[in-house]
């Protein structure tokens, strides 16, 4: 199969937000955009029956309407619905397994109603074996997936592998054309607080261990990727609250999250989590080892 983005649709404005910056998202990456809506009651194409005795009626309205939208946004783009009789969360891991990312709507820290986020997302988002965007609702005045342009912020740990989700990072952001901004948030330990805040001493040399160990981290993918704009960012602080911060004003932000390969009950970090609640901007979800 050739390479696709793939968007939940479920009708709800979180996934048509979703949908539209997935097509920007694969035609800037040049790549096919797969609309898909997973129903367990969806039936088996019939041949030709009238509308009002179709049971998949609504489902096929639903993502021809949302292709015929964004193909108009984007001719050139190679738009596919896929109606699937699944179990949406199946259906998505599955679709997941296959697609250079996958892309959802989100509600962040307000009531969930939409299906694909309510009890199918945060699933989605932990047990994906390849990267997963969550895009909120556009704003009346357009929102996030409208607005200028802003850099790609990541989020990174410094210790273990980091290759996909540097990979991926680098990657967005020269497709956008934008800057990258890698984001490292190290706790202040206790014994360094003093009354007036911080011990300048502890924290200048918990600055210039990050700093070394940023740049070595980010030497391969600068060479890689010469024509990005890279700079590091380092807050004393909770790496959570760090990352946050940084994404203000972001066109994506990158988190990781490790890959599960035992336990039956995969978890999101407490940086991604911060991330998706919190986060204005689309977030990317990227499993590494």
């Amino acid at each position: 199969m050739q390479p696709v983005v793939t968007v939940g649709l479920d009708g709800s404005p979180e996934s048509l937000a979703a949908a539209r910056w997935a097509a920007d998202e694969a035609e800037k990456r040049k790549l096919t955009l797969r609309l898909l809506h997973a129903w367990p009651l969806l039936a088996p194409e019939p041949a030709r029956v009238p509308a009002e005795v179709d049971q998949n009626y609504w489902a096929r309205r639903l993502v021809h309407t949302a292709q015929a939208e964004l193909q108009a946004r984007h001719p050139g783009l190679s738009v596919v619905g896929s109606l699937v009789a699944d179990d949406a969360q199946n259906a998505l891991l599955h679709a997941a397994a296959e697609s250079e990312m996958t892309v959802l709507g989100s509600r962040g820290l307000e009531s969930v109603q939409s299906y694909f986020l309510g009890d199918v997302s945060m699933p989605v988002v932990a047990r994906a074996e390849r990267p997963v965007v969550l895009v909120r609702a556009e704003s009346p005045e357009g929102g996030p997936s409208s607005a200028v342009p802003g850099r790609v912020v990541v989020a990174l740990k410094l210790h273990g592998a980091c290759d996909d989700l540097l990979d991926f990072a680098f990657h967005s952001a020269a497709a956008r054309g934008v800057p990258l901004l890698a984001v490292h948030g190290r706790s202040v330990p206790i014994h360094a607080r003093v009354p007036w805040g911080v011990d300048h001493d502890v924290a200048e040399e918990i600055r210039r261990d990050v700093q070394q160990r940023l740049s070595k981290a980010l030497c391969p993918w600068r060479e890689k990727y010469p024509l990005v704009e890279v700079a590091d960012g380092i807050g004393l602080e909770s790496p959570a609250k760090a990352v946050v911060q940084a994404a203000e004003g972001a066109a994506l932000l990158v988190v990781g999250r490790r890959e599960h390969r035992h336990g039956p009950a995969p978890h999101l970090g407490p940086v991604a989590q911060a991330a998706i609640h919190h986060g204005r901007c689309p977030v990317a979800v990227v499993p590494h080892g």
